[in-house]
């Protein structure tokens, strides 16, 4: 048994920012595929159709156009055409687990600033609630969102607010409460188990694995390397024990050396993939 990973190259590329977020699915991939059991798939990009969903329609041709800043504040249009494909590797992902259970990866990042008309902190398409809308559209009655990237998920609130959409989707932001060392009893022994609780009557859940809230993370500064490899560890024993689909994506991580190279967020997204593979490469 492989971990399916949804990825193709076109999800990748320079977004000309200091982020290095838009380019390092490419890196991703070549590190988990040196070390672990995965099958790499490409995903259907989403269409516009299903970005309006979450999205004014209106401004998600414009920024597919060149028109509208995308979320690193330029109109490249070597961004704009990974954008379909990126939300297109959170939702084929959930597609795959809804029809295969277990779990799967997304390597993609950009999504929970994004607001229903607005992009924002390298973020301009939600494709959390890009992915929730299609679900829901498709006739899944519960959708969850674990959002543990170190910032509050402010777009995900907003489209749930203009769309309407709160009464069958459950979100939980880690970033709202989070960001001090001293807090890190509290995460684990209360909030992250509470979250959890509250999200076993879903039919899947969105997780994202956010490497940012490393306690080195020039955007971030609470959690060890270890004690994030112990959040995801958590998360996907409490899922799997629940027998929920899940799907994870990489979120944020900033880390980058003088060379450009990201060593110290690849070793995280590593440990967030070992412990998926350890929880259910392990439990089929």
């Amino acid at each position: 048994m492989n971990i399916p990973v949804f990825y193709s190259p076109l999800m990748a590329a320079d977004s000309e920012s200091p982020s290095p977020s838009s380019a390092k699915p490419v890196k991703v991939i070549e590190s988990w595929q040196r070390q672990f059991p995965i099958e790499v798939i490409a995903p259907s990009p989403v269409t516009i159709d299903e970005l309006a969903r979450a999205h004014d329609r209106t401004w998600v041709e414009s920024v597919l156009a060149g028109k509208a800043e995308n979320g690193f504040g330029n109109k490249s249009l070597k961004v704009a055409a990974t954008l379909t494909y990126t939300s297109g590797s959170m939702l084929s992902a959930a597609r795959y687990v809804l029809a295969h259970g277990g779990a799967a990866a997304a390597p993609c990042s950009g999504f929970h600033h994004a607001e229903y008309r607005t992009s924002m902190g390298y973020c301009t398409f939600n494709g959390l609630m890009v992915t929730a809308c299609a679900l829901k559209a498709e006739g899944v009655g519960r959708v969850g969102i674990l959002d543990l990237d170190m910032h509050y998920g402010n777009g995900t609130d907003d489209i749930l607010e203009k769309v309407n959409q709160d009464e069958w989707c459950t979100h939980f932001t880690g970033g709202k409460n989070f960001n001090h060392a001293h807090q890190v009893p509290y995460f684990f022994s209360k909030w992250l188990p509470d979250a959890l609780s509250k999200l076993s009557d879903c039919n899947i859940i969105l997780y994202q694995a956010g490497a940012d809230p490393h306690i080195n993370d020039p955007h971030g500064g609470w959690l060890t390397t270890d004690e994030l490899r112990q959040r995801d560890a958590v998360v996907f024993d409490a899922i799997a024990r629940l027998n929920i689909p899940i799907v994870w994506n990489l979120a944020g991580g900033y880390q980058v050396e003088k060379d450009g190279s990201i060593p110290k967020v690849l070793e995280i997204h590593d440990n967030t993939m070992r412990e998926c593979v350890r929880a259910y490469i392990k439990k089929a």
